[in-house]
């Protein structure tokens, strides 16, 4: 029973991981990109998130609560986890243990930037181009969101090669071969969009390097 339990448990953290989270980060961060095209562009395509209908049970049934969930029970697999890569060495056990290690960084940015943004904005802040260009006029900040990003896109594209293996989708080594190129593609170009994101807030110039 405990045995179905766990298994359940596992399932449905790496299926979150992967729906609802791993779409809503990429919308996330395709919005951010809209503030390469300037302050006006990114306010729009924020303001039109802001408007959508149901939005508060959106965010708290589709973001909140999966990633809630998925947060804890990350945090009990990286404990329990026998980490062996001084003994193997393993191309895969080294993604094992970074998922695991960029988990808990995860989960400390997203608590940050929930309280910097979305608890800002129910005390009467405007989630703005000029809010985001506020934060980034602290290197530390700069810093700390592109560590950040850069977590939220590994975990992600690594996750999704060990969601394809745990479904059954990906079952030879061949087919797992291939879904590490195809994840190591996402995230490169995750983090790309990401972190020119950034530095469209930092600078509208370095944004178009």
């Amino acid at each position: 029973m405990a045995g179905n339990r766990e298994y359940f448990n596992r399932k449905l953290h790496s299926l979150l991981g992967v729906i609802p989270i791993g779409i809503f980060l990429i919308q996330h961060l395709v919005v951010n990109h809209f503030a390469t095209r300037g302050a006006s562009a990114f306010n729009q395509a924020s303001h039109f998130m802001e408007s959508l209908p149901f939005r508060y049970a959106l965010e708290i049934f589709i973001i909140f609560i999966p990633i809630l969930y998925h947060a804890i029970y990350g945090l009990y697999i990286a404990f329990q986890a026998r980490n062996n890569t001084s003994r193997y060495g393993f191309f895969r056990n080294w993604m094992f243990v970074l998922q695991r290690i960029s988990g808990v960084v995860l989960l400390i940015f997203i608590a940050w930037h929930v309280w910097e943004t979305r608890i800002a904005a129910a005390f009467g802040a405007e989630v703005s181009y000029d809010m985001m260009a506020d934060i980034f006029s602290n290197p530390f900040m700069i810093a700390f969101y592109i560590v950040g990003v850069v977590a939220a896109t590994f975990h992600f594209a690594n996750g999704l090669w060990s969601f394809a293996v745990s479904w059954g989708i990906t079952v030879t080594p061949r087919s797992q071969q291939i879904a590490t190129y195809v994840t190591i593609a996402v995230f490169f170009v995750l983090t790309f969009i990401g972190i020119r994101a950034i530095l469209a807030f930092v600078n509208p110039d370095l944004a178009n390097i």
